[in-house]
């Protein structure tokens, strides 16, 4: 499971969870559990709303959230 942290046009940004990453030619973007960045429920969306479906055309985005899974990344400069 991925969080997501979309950038809708014109919209907040949005929290949610996805089973898979999008693919290339994915026309839209299936969202579990939508959120605002805080936590809080969206305004537009009923609180019981446990998915929704976000066309590509809206986003002009998504950041990955780290996972907390992966290993930590060494640079190449030394303390």
């Amino acid at each position: 499971m991925y969080t997501l942290l979309i950038h809708v046009a014109n919209e907040e940004a949005i929290m949610a969870e996805t089973e898979e990453l999008p693919a290339p030619a994915d026309q839209v973007l299936y969202c579990i559990n939508p959120r605002r960045r805080d936590g809080k429920d969206l305004h537009y969306v009923l609180p019981e709303v446990q998915t929704i479906i976000v066309p590509w055309w809206r986003i002009n985005f998504i950041e990955v959230m780290p996972s907390g899974d992966e290993e930590e990344i060494e640079g190449p400069f030394v303390d």
